[in-house]
């Protein structure tokens, strides 16, 4: 029993790094207050609203489906502005696709984009998005993958699966007004949690 016991010990113990390698905080130095965690077992409240693509939680999975005639890849926006934020989320592509993380003013701002070439972070100033940041890593189809993305005035961080990347661009400062996520085709989402500090309401 005891070698048993060792094994297992040292399972956990992996697991709980992983875990918390995960969670590492990339630009911020306290705990932000959290905005929103849905669970998945019900309709989306009111802070969400879809953009494109069809958003269908089930059983604690949102499944994101893309719809052909949109011609655009599904967009699922929350409709709270943060000067600062801490995103985590948890996703599965079922085949070659991409997944990506954002926010805007009464444009885009900045992103996270995670795909075939890797991880990525871009600002919107310019069109197309100009990429200011990446690192080529191998995107995992069919796995469940840990992604969180941190934003603080001209500075953005993201990490996929614990490998980490930062950049900092002026633009990235522009006032908030939501956040949103989009994934390719068939794409399942879990464990989103938003937590950050809300944009001051203009007068």
């Amino acid at each position: 029993m005891k070698p048993r016991i060792h094994i297992l010990a040292a399972f956990l113990g992996f697991a709980f790094t992983a875990s918390a390698q995960e969670g590492k905080p990339l630009l911020h130095e306290r705990q932000l207050p959290a905005v929103a965690a849905p669970s998945f077992k019900e309709p989306l409240d009111a802070s969400f609203s879809i953009a494109k693509g069809k958003w269908t939680p089930h059983e604690g999975v949102l499944n994101v489906l893309d719809l052909p005639e949109e011609k655009h890849i599904p967009v699922l926006h929350h409709r709270v502005g943060l000067t600062a934020a801490v995103i985590e989320v948890e996703f599965m592509l079922a085949g070659p696709g991409s997944f990506l993380v954002g926010c805007d003013s009464d444009k885009h701002v900045g992103r996270v984009v995670v795909n075939a070439a890797g991880l990525s972070i871009a600002e919107d100033s310019v069109k197309p998005s100009h990429t200011i940041a990446k690192l080529p890593i191998p995107v995992k189809t069919g796995e469940w993958q840990h992604l969180r993305v941190e934003w603080k005035g001209e500075q953005m961080a993201a990490s996929l699966d614990g490998k980490e990347l930062r950049a900092q661009h002026p633009f990235l400062a522009t006032p908030k007004s939501r956040s949103w996520i989009a994934a390719g085709k068939s794409v399942k989402v879990r464990n989103l949690k938003i937590s950050g500090e809300r944009t001051p309401t203009r007068p």
